[in-house]
């Protein structure tokens, strides 16, 4: 997504009916996703794979009472943004968070807990260090039940991450001691605007690619933006947003 937006946000976006480009649509999610939250009854909140911490930037400017640690296993991700207000960054694993028990209001994973695994074991973390009346809130692509590996076709070279069910996320939420209280499934927001944006502006966007990449990485990226895409019409993956609460 940093190529295709020049942006520091790396999710995909959240793109409603007037949304025209990218980096609004990463905005919007990072709203979503705030309000989903409740993030403006808290105050220590955790982003695990907080990226290039443009979203808790984001948050911080938006509710003013957070205290925000962005965890990252990167650690020049961790440092690209240089010192912030209200933010503190913590060089960790997802599986081992550095906090105590019973600790935090919020622990959030916007399109990265993909990325974690084993997943469950960031499932106990997120509940060890929660207050009793903590949120636990996730964003992630998944694939939908019923679908074979084999229907991903280059997603599954291209798709940089764990290939997580639906289900299997949402046994491992449960089967770890949280309640789902709010799901979800905003692919169509997601993938085919997305999609259409880059095949719309693909000249343009070529151009600022090539100037640090060669042609076959740019012609990767738009063949697997366009069979995710079609994956997404054809239900083969979609988007999941989750609210738990222990």
């Amino acid at each position: 997504m940093q190529l295709a937006t020049g942006g520091s946000m790396l999710n995909f976006g959240y793109w409603m009916e007037n949304t025209s480009e990218p980096i609004t649509a990463q905005e919007n999610l990072c709203s979503y996703f705030g309000k989903l939250a409740e993030l403006e009854n808290a105050k220590t909140v955790v982003d695990v794979g907080s990226g290039l911490s443009a979203p808790a930037i984001f948050w911080r400017n938006n509710y003013d009472k957070l205290n925000l640690f962005c965890v990252n296993v990167n650690y020049d991700q961790l440092s690209f943004s240089g010192p912030q207000r209200n933010l503190e960054f913590l060089n960790s694993t997802s599986t081992k968070l550095p906090f105590s028990d019973n600790s935090v209001d919020r622990v959030l994973a916007l399109e990265s807990s993909q990325h974690f695994k084993p997943l469950k074991d960031f499932i106990s973390e997120s509940k060890r260090i929660l207050k009793s009346d903590g949120i636990l809130a996730l964003a992630l692509p998944v694939t939908l039940p019923g679908v074979s590996f084999v229907k991903l076709g280059i997603l599954k070279f291209t798709w940089s991450s764990e290939h997580y069910g639906l289900k299997h996320v949402r046994e491992t939420v449960t089967s770890g001691g949280f309640i789902i209280t709010d799901e979800k499934l905003i692919g169509k927001n997601v993938y085919e605007p997305l999609a259409n944006y880059y095949v719309e502006h693909r000249d343009e966007l070529k151009k600022s690619i090539l100037q640090k990449y060669p042609k076959y990485v740019e012609k990767i990226l738009y063949t697997s933006i366009l069979k995710m895409k079609n994956a997404s019409e054809q239900k083969i993956i979609d988007y999941v947003v989750l609210k738990c609460r222990i």
